[in-house]
């Protein structure tokens, strides 16, 4: 049977120390997220903590309350429950989140089709374009009060993984609950500026960079990117400056498909996929190593050198394809 937002809500009622976590090397989603749920909770009277295993990165620091999430303890911590958001598998928490957190409950509410319902109450909307609004869908239903802070993360969370409202899962209703968080406090052209118009120079050095060795194969319906360690050293790069960057390569006239390959330490590739149509699925294609994600977009890691890794998925990208 699938949970409600009004069961997760309830069995959080009973719990005082609670712990709200979202996925390794979080986006715009996992963040905006965590933050309105541990908003949420601490306006209803619990203690709570939230970590990121990453932290955040210096690009969502305008978040409102964005110190609110830290690192996770050095030392076990017990919590009477966790609320784990936008996150499909319990790996992708992160070690140290795993190693510190001890709870008799945990509870998901994700939009990921590829979520393993690791948790013991598990409220995943898969047709959700972000696990933001399906925390704000949850609000409007259970008539939780939405402060200027909570209602900023909420939208930033939506914002930034619908695409700016453009991709293919954004409905009308993503929108009206757009339209209530603007009304509980958003004033979208400061907000919007923040998170989209004030990104560090080193970002648009790697941009030009991954412009310059874009390459475009299988008929040019596949654009192609390879980030090595000595590229990342060379730019100065930090992990967050990656994102998006394949979305560029995306949007090329002609492409079908999009792959960003990320050279990682210990011998191993981080892949990025993202589709244009929905006659490729990314999600599927990464199942097959082990990833996972969305339709139009999803990832793996792999072992192997990036040259290896590179001309095996390429050519098994093109062959899904066809």
């Amino acid at each position: 049977m699938k949970t409600t937002f009004a069961e997760i809500h309830q069995a959080l009622r009973s719990a005082n120390r609670i712990l709200v976590v979202s996925h390794a090397r979080p986006d715009g989603d996992a963040l905006g997220s965590t933050l309105a749920a541990a908003l949420w909770l601490r306006q209803e009277g619990h203690s709570v903590t939230a970590w990121n295993e990453d932290g955040v990165p210096q690009k969502f620091s305008y978040l409102p309350e964005a110190a609110l999430i830290t690192k996770p303890s050095e030392q076990v911590q017990e919590f009477d429950a966790i609320l784990i958001l936008d996150t499909a598998t319990k790996e992708r928490l992160g070690k140290k989140v795993l190693a510190s957190a001890r709870s008799p409950l945990w509870l998901a509410i994700d939009h990921h089709v590829s979520n393993e319902n690791f948790a013991d109450q598990n409220l995943i909307v898969s047709s959700s374009p972000a696990t933001g609004e399906i925390l704000a869908e949850g609000f409007l239903q259970e008539k939780i009060t939405m402060t200027p802070a909570i209602a900023c993360n909420l939208y930033a969370a939506i914002s930034t993984d619908t695409g700016s409202f453009q991709y293919s899962s954004t409905t009308a209703r993503t929108f009206e609950i757009a339209a209530a968080l603007v009304k509980a406090g958003v004033s979208v052209g400061t907000f919007s500026q923040a998170m989209y118009g004030s990104q560090p120079r080193r970002r648009l050095e790697l941009l030009r960079h991954a412009l310059m060795n874009a390459k475009f194969s299988c008929d040019d319906r596949i654009a192609s990117f390879a980030l090595t360690r000595k590229d990342v050293a060379s730019l100065g790069t930090l992990p967050e400056d990656t994102e998006g960057i394949i979305d560029q390569l995306r949007s090329v006239e002609g492409v079908e498909a999009a792959i960003f390959f990320e050279e990682l330490m210990n011998n191993q590739v981080r892949i990025s996929v993202r589709a244009k149509t929905l006659s490729f699925d990314a999600s599927s294609f990464c199942q097959r190593y082990g990833g996972g994600g969305h339709r139009m977009a999803a990832g793996a890691t792999l072992q192997g050198s990036i040259e290896e890794i590179g001309k095996k998925v390429l050519n098994e990208l093109c062959e899904n394809l066809k």
